[in-house]
């Protein structure tokens, strides 16, 4: 029965990636749901979205190539922080401890609906950069580490920074964060590989679900509106967020 319910959440987050993004907020509850450990379970959802992470940045290499040569950013100084950001963050996830973790989870949770639905209102477009070169790097560097220790709306974040950079195509900047978030979780799941916190059986089950799902809201895109799909996954992360703080009183 676990396993269904792990399948039907990699299902349903390869769906909600492929329209509007958050994914994660339903494989990580799912995860620990079926017995795992908050850490495990971080661990295990990060490598089983990784496979449809490739696909979609592999979707996204004509773009892609296009964003790396763009002259207003720097592609490759952003491609090795992720690299290097991604690993410390899996690091520090392994060197925080179970207690302490089950009690940052639903304010990570939080945080992390609080930006995903920041999104919805980030503006399109920018007459001018907010943020120079130096700052986009520098926020790149906070994300990357986020991605590698949690991981949930590191894509609006980074959406987010490059629009006070003053970038306006979202074929672009889309590309480009899924390259960089692709990055970041490749380190990370390298480190968690030898970590001993995989439930390979519960990964596996989980990336054909999230694959299957991609491919299914790939072809529901132009039939189902990402701003309803946006607004299921806030609902989901708020009431997660106070389930799981209630449940550390």
């Amino acid at each position: 029965m676990s396993l269904l319910l792990i399948f039907l959440a990699g299902l349903a987050a390869g769906f909600i990636n492929a329209l509007a993004g958050g994914g994660s907020f339903l494989t990580f509850p799912s995860l620990i749901a079926a017995g795992l450990s908050p850490i495990a379970a971080n661990a295990t959802s990060t490598l089983a979205l990784f496979p449809a992470q490739v696909a979609t940045t592999f979707a996204y290499r004509k773009t892609l190539r296009q964003s790396l040569d763009d002259p207003r950013i720097d592609g490759h100084k952003l491609a090795w922080i992720s690299l290097v950001g991604g690993l410390f963050g899996a690091i520090l996830l392994l060197s925080t401890s179970e207690q302490v973790f089950a009690k940052l989870v639903p304010f990570l949770l939080l945080g992390a609906t609080l930006v995903f639905a920041f999104g919805m209102f980030m503006p399109k477009q920018t007459d001018k950069p907010l943020l120079g070169a130096a700052g986009v790097l520098t926020a790149q560097v906070f994300v990357a580490i986020y991605g590698g220790y949690f991981g949930g709306g590191i894509g609006i974040l980074m959406l987010a920074a490059l629009t006070l950079y003053g970038l306006r195509d979202i074929l672009l900047m889309n590309s480009l964060k899924m390259a960089l978030a692709t990055l970041m979780n490749l380190t990370a799941t390298g480190v968690f590989l030898f970590s001993g916190k995989i439930y390979w059986l519960e990964a596996v089950v989980m990336a054909a679900g999230s694959i299957a799902g991609g491919f299914l809201g790939a072809h529901a895109g132009s039939r189902i509106k990402p701003l309803y799909v946006r607004l299921f996954v806030i609902c989901i992360g708020l009431v997660l967020s106070l389930h799981f703080y209630l449940k550390t009183l």
